[in-house]
């Protein structure tokens, strides 16, 4: 009997005392990219734990000679933050508007008053000569 306890407690012991994987080591279950000779391109991506990625673009060619090619590329990322919360972020970037994301999660600014923005409403609606004095 005292053998089988032993044996039990050394199992216990050895399985606790395995390294544990952190979310930092989750494996990658599906991966698929493709990049075009244009230089389009898409990817996506899933981990183990539940971590998804996608993304696509294009090259936007220079218009002038002033100018140089951007990529244009939007995508999504979607994750559960440690309360549970299925976080989900979509973007767009671009050279003209720049990096543009949307989530749910992300902080919005307050309304604004009602008496700032009457002034702000008035102050749009004078000439353009007496708005600023120089």
């Amino acid at each position: 009997m005292k053998f089988k306890f032993f044996l039990l407690t050394a199992c216990v012991a050895a399985t606790l005392a395995a390294p544990q994987r952190t979310e930092a080591e989750a494996e990658i279950v599906a991966q698929d990219s493709n990049i075009d000779p244009d230089g389009s391109y898409q990817y996506s991506y899933e981990t183990a734990n539940g971590i998804r990625g996608q993304e696509q673009g294009t090259l936007k060619r220079a218009s002038s000679a002033d100018t140089s090619d951007v990529i244009v590329a939007s995508g999504s990322i979607t994750y559960t933050a440690p309360d549970g919360q299925v976080i989900t972020l979509n973007y767009s970037a671009d050279d003209e508007n720049g990096f543009q994301p949307q989530g749910d999660h992300l902080p919005t600014p307050p309304p604004i008053p009602p008496q700032i923005q009457k002034a702000l409403d008035y102050l749009a609606s004078l000439p353009p000569a007496n708005r600023r004095r120089r």
